[in-house]
């Protein structure tokens, strides 16, 4: 069956992921479990592609499971039952590895409160309200590339040499030409692949631990909502190397510092990928009713970091501008009495 369930073996109750332990647990009775202890039926059952095209129905109450076509994991809508849709997560759906949430629902809506009382420049209201709209947990698809970058550099330099000589201060400027041949890897180097998710948002919760990455097991997903790839690893290759250029002119530069001006003339970079591993990362979606609208932040699922664009009081904007108009007055007022006044106050 292409839908997965999880059910307690005490109980028969739903079971799902727990951050915080890193097992299976069970609602009703309390049972946990390791989830090595549970056998991925992906291993077991080969889906066919009439498997594919038929309905998804929940197997605790029978309705149908009403999804997204990016959607791998999610809950049932009349139930609440958490159902894995196994068909996509198979062939070049599987991923490689994910990483575990660490952080409970809980605990990601108290960090999100406190994150939010951190504003200097959002509205008081904002800051003090409790207006969390949802709270969702999210296994969003990643591709890890691995890439090596063949670089070589044409440019000209210059070093200049200043000196007294008698009653003159010469100025002494030599010119040259230079040649760089560097070889350059980064691992590792993450890119969101569903449609849906705001590119800007994912790239600022970076960085991930990726020494938490564990192999792909379907009981991760129990209990979250989780998205299969949009894009492929070769169609983001160019967001991948996009992403890079900057440090890699950062290198280029720090391997002319002998020279006090420096101008390239040709810069060819060959980027090869080594390796590119399908993985899913842990999200917390929060959406957030503020003054009739919503407001999306997200929140790393491992290391609690929150990032998005709250609203902005313009009253406070004001007054931040006032006050430093009128410390920067103050300074004008006291620099010209200084210098009026001979140099002493």
């Amino acid at each position: 069956m292409p839908v997965i369930e999880y059910k307690c073996p005490n109980c028969g109750s739903g079971m799902v992921f727990d951050a915080e332990t890193q097992m299976l647990s069970c609602d009703g009775c309390g049972r946990k479990d390791n989830v090595g202890q549970f056998p991925d039926p992906l291993t077991k059952h080969v889906f066919s592609d009439d498997d594919r095209a038929r309905e998804y129905h929940c197997n605790s109450c029978g309705a149908v499971i009403m999804t997204d076509a990016e959607t791998s994991a999610t809950n049932c809508s009349f139930c609440g039952a958490a159902v894995v849709l196994g068909d996509r997560l198979t062939g070049k759906l599987a991923p490689a590895k994910v990483i575990p949430f660490s952080i409970g629902k809980e605990e990601a809506m108290k960090a999100f409160r406190k994150w939010c009382r951190r504003g200097i420049l959002t509205p008081r209201g904002f800051m003090s309200a409790d207006r969390i709209k949802s709270i969702t947990g999210l296994y969003v698809p990643f591709w890890l590339y691995d890439l090596h970058n063949d670089v070589e550099v044409h440019g000209r330099g210059t070093k200049v040499r200043s000196y007294r000589s008698g009653d003159y201060e010469v100025t002494e400027t030599d010119h040259y030409e230079f040649y760089r041949k560097i070889c350059l890897d980064y691992v590792k180097v993450p890119i969101d692949a569903a449609e849906k998710m705001n590119d800007e948002l994912m790239d600022k919760l970076e960085p991930f631990p990726y020494d938490r990455l564990e192999s792909f097991k379907t009981p991760y997903l129990a209990g979250y909502v989780a998205e299969k790839y949009s894009y492929d690893h070769e169609e983001l290759l160019p967001r991948a190397e996009d992403k890079i250029y900057d440090y890699i002119e950062s290198y280029i530069d720090s391997t002319t510092n002998e020279y006090h001006s420096v101008s390239y003339s040709d810069v060819d970079v060959d980027t090869s990928v080594e390796r590119a591993e399908y993985v899913l990362l842990p999200v917390w979606m929060v959406l957030y009713d503020y003054n009739k609208s919503e407001h999306a932040f997200a929140m790393n699922g491992r290391t609690g970091k929150v990032v998005g664009k709250p609203p902005i009081s313009k009253v406070k904007v004001a007054a931040w501008f006032t006050g430093i108009s009128g410390i920067l007055f103050l300074a004008a007022q006291l620099l010209t009495s200084w210098i009026l006044g001979g140099g002493s106050l």
